[in-house]
């Protein structure tokens, strides 16, 4: 259970359900607000058009007030939760591309390695002529494509994989202390909703006292004197102060908690969309080392290729014949 839904757990209202006859939902079922979780929204029924803080944008800022059926479990999530849960999904996947990026860069570590030990294979280092020049260059060129392997892994490292694992090292710990910073808000105006609600009852018991006395008197089946009934009536009043104090104490929570959590929800935007330009422009820097690797590449063979159009099967004969041969003088018959 989140850090924010723990903050409800001994609050009963957290949910109308749990408020009985006194619940919001029905006492101002006609009234312009409904109370749910302990946040006030406009009620359903009379709910006045709303303008997006940031229209056509689908910003954070507007669409995550309400809490959310936890999928999970009986309880709910608070908007602001599934926000910080995507930014720390955000972070893993971060990591996660970052260890993609070092099983690419083993790989090419030991392909490197794997070229370079086959480059010094001694497989036909006997060819001779121009054939034996161009199978020569074939090796190098595996010395040569192996250091350019090499020089990509090395590349990945320092340009794609170390910039991934290292973006936002302390994320987890600002996450945290931001979820506790909306958490501790959200505690305070369930607190001073419960107030809110204790306030009402004893306004509710106050005058229900005060009629009853004052119906007492009416009809003479108590001694109650006047001076009870202006008690009684004093007490009803100061009652009704005392809701309208929670009420504005409330209400200053609840702006407090607005306040915050739309500039905390800009922030948490701000940050994601950081995250993803971060990660595009590393995997473009990817992309980039690979289009040099392949050009690299292509520069080890050009060689190959130029000794090969040099291969001439005849001047290699003559070159072999001259070193090689036993005598050009033939064979005649033999004279009686």
């Amino acid at each position: 259970m989140s850090n924010m839904e723990n903050s409800f757990d001994d609050v009963s209202c957290l949910s109308p359900q749990n408020l009985g006859s006194s619940s919001p939902s029905k006492r101002q079922s006609k009234e312009n607000t409904i109370t749910i979780n302990c946040v006030t929204f406009p009620h359903p029924d009379t709910m006045p058009e709303q303008q997006l803080l940031k229209p056509t944008e689908w910003s954070y800022c507007d669409y995550f007030w309400a809490d959310k059926k936890d999928p999970q479990g009986n309880g709910t999530v608070a908007g602001f939760e599934l926000l910080l849960q995507k930014q720390l999904k955000g972070k893993q996947m971060q990591k996660e591309m970052s260890e993609f990026i070092r099983e690419r860069i083993k790989i090419e570590e030991d392909y490197a390695k794997n070229l370079a030990k086959l480059s010094q294979n001694s497989l036909a280092s006997q060819e001779e002529g121009s054939l034996g020049e161009a199978w020569a260059q074939v090796k190098k060129s595996l010395a040569d494509e192996a250091e350019v392997h090499l020089k990509f892994s090395a590349k990945l490292h320092s340009e794609v994989e170390k910039p991934l694992m290292n973006f936002r090292e302390n994320f987890k710990k600002d996450m945290k202390k931001c979820d506790h910073h909306i958490a501790d808000l959200r505690k305070q105006l369930a607190s001073r909703y419960a107030s809110v609600e204790k306030a009402r009852k004893a306004l509710t018991e106050r005058q229900r006292d005060l009629e009853m006395k004052t119906q007492q008197l009416e009809i003479k089946l108590s001694n109650k004197t006047e001076e009870d009934i202006k008690k009684a009536r004093r007490k009803s009043t100061q009652a009704g102060d005392d809701l309208m104090r929670c009420v504005d104490l409330y209400n200053q929570a609840q702006s407090k908690w607005f306040e915050e959590m739309v500039t905390t929800t800009l922030e948490l935007e701000r940050l994601e969309v950081e995250r993803v330009e971060m990660i595009r422009q590393h995997l473009c820097q990817y992309t980039q080392l690979r289009h040099e690797t392949d050009m690299f590449n292509q520069s080890t063979v050009e060689p190959v290729d130029q000794l090969l159009r040099k291969v001439d099967p005849a001047k290699d004969r003559e070159l072999w014949v001259r070193e090689h041969k036993t005598g050009n003088i033939r064979p005649v018959d033999m004279e009686i």
